[in-house]
């Protein structure tokens, strides 16, 4: 069922603003080719007037970064009673905080770079500092060092060796009181889109990122045209596709992902997956994965988008009957 007016979610205050106009631009087109009615709302202070005002009945949120994806426009939505697209509150919270989620991967036995993390606070008042030489030494060189909820690859730095990691602590502390360091692991960078459908949970072709200069697929060159090549189906044998995708699966079930989600994994040297984040508001962009992974799989972009709207009135629908 198309519902009668959506109320596309955009912009907002976070760092990743710019990336969110992106999306929405996008999904805009997209609404304006499916003729679908719908009202653009720039996400701020009179964000609760504007969605009662805007004789919307269903809201495509097309926001990323903080107040975004972390559910708290979720849960304002919820609030005033209006369904929308994506993952809940829960859902986006566990996503956001890349600390939680690494957790949660350990607690179900899933694939995950080791890690240590700690807060600002540790870091000043209570001495966490000191233990940096034990943690350099028990996750090695080179190490990454990020902030644990910032999205886009924002604040995240290579320390190739023990002197460049405060400087990465530095970067990473701008953009959040907590941090995390990660175990580096050379392999392939693979990215595994998801589609929940009646029949569950469905994993997307796998997308690889290749990017042409930088260490890593940064902020850069995940949304400069030219700066990454893509393959998409990735180049894999059929037994590590499957491997790669029924991970993708467990991942988007642990963290109660809803409708569509997006892991990021690299594929180690050994052949093993391991997965480093989960994205509850994948990019919508031109050079975005989820897109890039829908067209393989034989789904175009206005099509996607109207699953997405779909997706959020069913959920309401069921809601609702589960209420009664």
């Amino acid at each position: 069922m198309t519902p009668s007016r959506v109320a596309l979610l955009k912009g907002g205050p976070s760092l990743e603003r710019q990336v969110s106009l992106r999306s929405a631009a996008r999904v805009e087109d997209a609404l304006e080719r499916l003729g679908i009615d719908h009202v653009a709302i720039d996400v701020g202070r009179s964000l609760l007037d504007d969605l009662r005002s805007s004789g919307a009945d269903v809201a495509f949120v097309a926001l990323h970064g903080r107040g975004g994806e972390d559910g708290t426009v979720q849960e304002l939505l919820e609030i005033v009673g209006m369904p929308y697209t994506g993952s809940g509150v829960l859902g986006c919270m566990r996503c956001m905080d890349k600390v939680l989620t690494k957790h949660m991967l350990v607690e179900e036995g899933l694939p995950t770079p080791d890690f240590f993390a700690f807060s600002e606070i540790a870091f000043k008042e209570l001495g966490a500092g000191e233990a940096l030489p034990a943690i350099e030494e028990r996750l090695g060189f080179p190490l990454v060092v990020k902030p644990a909820a910032q999205g886009s690859a924002l604040g995240i730095k290579f320390a190739e060796s023990a002197r460049d990691v405060p400087e990465a602590l530095i970067a990473a502390f701008s953009y959040d009181d907590r941090v995390l360091l990660e175990r580096h692991v050379e392999g392939r960078e693979l990215a595994v889109s998801l589609l929940a459908d009646e029949d569950g949970v469905r994993a997307l072709p796998v997308v690889e990122a290749k990017p042409k200069q930088e260490y890593f697929f940064d902020f850069e060159a995940r949304y400069e045209i030219g700066k990454t090549d893509f393959a998409c189906p990735a180049d894999l044998p059929e037994e590590v596709t499957a491997r790669i995708q029924d991970v993708a699966v467990a991942v988007f079930r642990l963290l109660g992902c809803y409708g569509f989600a997006r892991v990021d994994m690299i594929l180690g040297e050994d052949g093993e997956p391991q997965v480093l984040e989960a994205q509850a508001i994948p990019g919508l962009t031109e050079t975005s994965l989820l897109p890039q992974a829908a067209e393989a799989a034989g789904i175009p972009f206005e099509q996607l988008v109207r699953r997405m709207l779909e997706q959020a009135r069913s959920r309401n629908a069921a809601a609702a009957a589960t209420a009664t």
